[in-house]
Formats: C-alpha cells, structure tokens, sequence
C-alpha cells in the first residue's frame, strides 16, 4: 500500500468533519450570526438576509468542492486519477469555486455600498483574495492533471 493511499482514509474522515461542521453552521450559526449583526448594525438590517442567503450558498459551494474531493480521493485509492472521468470532478470544483467568488464579491459590494470600508468589507475583501488565489491554483493543478493524463495514456499505450 502506497504512502498515498494510507491518506485516503484520514482525509476522508476529515472532509466529512467539515461538511457537517458547514452543515452546522448553515443551519445553526448563520442564522444567529447574522441577527447579531442585524442588531449591531442598523446599517446592515436591510442585508441581513441577503447577506444570509449569500452565505448559505457560499458554503454550499465549498461542499460541494468537499464531495468532488471525496471523488477524487476514491479514484486515487483505485489508480484512476489519471482518467477523462477525473475532470468532470476537478471541472465541478473550479466551477463552484468561480460561483462562490462571484457570490462573496456581490457580499462585499453590498456591505461595502450600505456601510462603506467597514471590518467586514474588509474581510470580505480577504476571502475575495484568497478565493482568486484558490481559483487560479485550481486552474493550474488542471493543467497538470491535463499533462499527466496525457503522459499516462501515452505510457499506457507504450507497455
């Protein structure tokens, strides 16, 4: 058994400890959260659901990556990472990972036109960073695969 396949299983706990915990905080924690901060923040009262259905689906978004991961992860324990059937999964992940950019960009228009350049304009500003800087390694790990699929079937063809 290889060292990589000894990961499967500890990565796999952990994606499904943080898909529940996202669960949980979709439906316990958001809510309350942004009541808080509708009380908090007079400013944002008139957000506080579209700024709460923007993250529901934000975090739908980032299970969704979590459920291509654990696809992924399968086809790596059988050998089969290096297959067309791959992409569809890796497609799905750049695919939520553009829909949540967009999202958490129309969160920070939002709060940053009803509060100005405030703390959670500027967070949200870091996430937007951090989802790029996702995205474009996502695009790139792609184009490897792309290459390393190629060079497999060609490999495959040659033995």
């Amino acid at each position: 058994m290889s060292r990589t396949s000894r990961l499967v299983v500890p990565l796999r706990v952990l994606l499904a400890a943080v898909f529940l915990t996202l669960v949980g905080a979709q439906v316990a924690v958001l809510p309350a959260v942004f009541r808080r901060m509708a009380e908090q923040s007079p400013d944002l009262e008139p957000l506080r659901w579209p700024l709460l259905a923007l993250a529901v689906v934000v975090l739908a978004c980032v299970e969704v990556v979590l459920v291509c991961a654990w696809k992924l992860l399968a086809m790596v324990r059988d050998d089969q990472i290096f297959s067309a059937r791959s992409f569809v999964w890796v497609n799905t992940i750049l695919a939520a990972v553009a829909v949540a950019w967009v999202l958490v960009l129309v969160a920070c228009v939002l709060v940053a036109a009803a509060e100005g350049l405030s703390g959670i304009a500027a967070l949200l500003l870091v996430v937007l960073l951090v989802g790029a800087a996702v995205g474009l390694l996502m695009v790139v790990l792609r184009a490897l695969l792309v290459q390393a699929t190629a060079l497999r079937t060609d490999l495959d063809a040659v033995i």
